[in-house]
């Protein structure tokens, strides 16, 4: 985009990547000739914060696998990306790792059972913590957007929640939604 924000669309990552395929990111950046990546900075067991406790439908402070990421566009870092599971479904998986998912977790997650058929987001504008500034290069005036998804499987089960932050104004976020069959 001419003004230098980056319009994101979240059903492309609900979809699974078919055999072969690379992850959504990679995809989205390489179809609008840009390059990027990203960097996990952790990966393992912890404690579920309260609210992504909540989504989960776990009780604060139960054990819950997170996959923390710094997601780069070009060489700037474009968002902070916690992406939570319930342990019985992602322990001892590629979830729980550090190592790049091929096709994604969404595709892995396909592979393990377990699909996506309802999401739920909500955004909020809020101001940075002093950590997320020094990660996203942000000024202390400057907000960001804090996008929280929970995807649900057929069984109206929890399989995963993400939360995203994101500068505000190097950020659009599009939605689009169909209505009947």
């Amino acid at each position: 985009m001419s003004d230098g924000r980056w319009v994101s669309a979240s059903m492309p990552y609900m979809t699974p990547r078919g055999k072969g395929q690379s992850d959504v990111w990679s995809a989205e950046l390489e179809a609008r000739g840009r390059s990027g990546g990203q960097r996990i900075v952790h990966a393992g067991e912890v404690p579920a914060p309260r609210g992504v406790a909540e989504l989960l439908g776990l009780s604060e402070g139960d054990v819950a696998v997170v996959r923390r990421r710094v997601m780069y566009l070009d060489d700037d870092p474009c968002e902070l990306t916690d992406t939570f599971y319930p342990v019985g479904l992602a322990r001892g998986t590629g979830l729980a790792g550090t190592a790049k998912i091929r096709g994604g977790a969404v595709a892995l997650l396909s592979e393990l059972g377990h699909v996506g058929v309802r999401v739920r987001e909500d955004v909020v504008a809020r101001m940075p913590s002093k950590a997320e500034r020094d990660v996203l290069l942000t000024a202390s005036d400057e907000p960001v957007l804090q996008l929280t998804r929970l995807t649900l499987d057929r069984d109206d089960q929890p399989i995963q929640v993400d939360r995203m932050v994101m500068p505000a104004h190097r950020q659009q976020l599009r939605y689009e939604m169909w209505i009947g069959d």
